[in-house]
């Protein structure tokens, strides 16, 4: 199932350009319209896309995300129902890479060989679970690649020389460089000190680095993409899904259009980026 995400790394590097990864909340605000906006994305110009798994206690996640993940449980979404998305999306897109991101309680209730072949099933093709530590592999991770899942590490601004190694080792489909130290959607990176840490990173790996946190707007992608192979963009997309909502959390009918909006011109930035626009 890595085989998409392979593609797409290709893909964009034969065009000179960085990959724009897009994260979303399941189910947020209702299942039907995260179908939709789980469809627009690629079609607004992501090229893989992130579907977050809603949880009660999102340690990483910054007001934004917290946010989504309350109104998609609101609205019943679990883990089952968000595979059930997922293979719905796939019945009309067999080609954009989905990368499910969360924590590991949800997957561990659920039983995790369970999880696996259903996701599988679904078409997921990565799994990013920020509480699961290279010391607990054996949990998730070595199950995972066994299956054929791209497990997928994150880097941080506090990941030394010694520590790097075993981040990697067991790593998969790209490696994730988080660029600040906190909760998603806080701050804006610098970005000089962004590119100096991908080109450390390089030299340990032969995947694709790709950077997240605090990535706003097209100019802020274009900066980040000018050193990396990737840009995650995730605070700002579910913020612009927010703020399309009506008093009561409900979508309206510029939901969609809202996200996909942001879309475009984070795209616009990545792919201006390649000539050093």
């Amino acid at each position: 199932m890595t085989a998409r995400i392979d593609a797409t790394f290709a893909r964009c590097r034969a065009e000179g350009r960085a990959a724009l990864v897009t994260y979303v909340m399941a189910g947020d605000p209702d299942p039907e319209t995260s179908l939709a906006v789980l469809k627009a994305l690629p079609e607004a110009g992501a090229d893989i896309v992130e579907f977050g798994l809603p949880f009660t206690d999102p340690m990483a996640d910054g007001p934004a995300i917290q946010a989504a993940g309350l109104r998609a449980l609101a609205a019943g979404q679990d883990l089952r129902k968000t595979l059930d998305l997922v293979a719905r999306f796939r019945e009309g897109n067999r080609d954009t890479p989905v990368v499910l991101m969360g924590y590991y309680n949800p997957i561990y209730v659920y039983g995790v060989t369970r999880f696996l072949d259903d996701a599988l099933s679904a078409g997921i093709d990565g799994l990013i679970v920020v509480d699961l530590p290279p010391e607990e592999d054996e949990e998730l991770c070595l199950p995972a690649l066994a299956k054929g899942l791209a497990f997928i590490r994150l880097a941080t601004p506090t990941t030394d020389a010694q520590r790097l190694p075993a981040v990697l080792e067991n790593t998969a489909g790209f490696v994730y460089y988080v660029s600040i130290t906190g909760i998603t959607g806080t701050a804006t990176p610098d970005f000089g000190r962004v590119a100096e840490a991908v080109g450390r990173i390089r030299p340990h790996t032969d995947l694709p680095v790709v950077v997240g946190f605090g990535v706003k707007t097209g100019a802020h992608a274009a900066e980040i993409a000018r050193g990396a192979d990737g840009v995650v963009v995730g605070s700002a997309l579910v913020s612009a899904l927010a703020g399309s909502l009506d008093a009561e959390n409900r979508a309206t009918p510029g939901t969609v259009a809202a996200v996909g909006s942001l879309v475009r011109e984070l795209a616009d930035g990545v792919r201006g980026a390649k000539s050093g626009a």
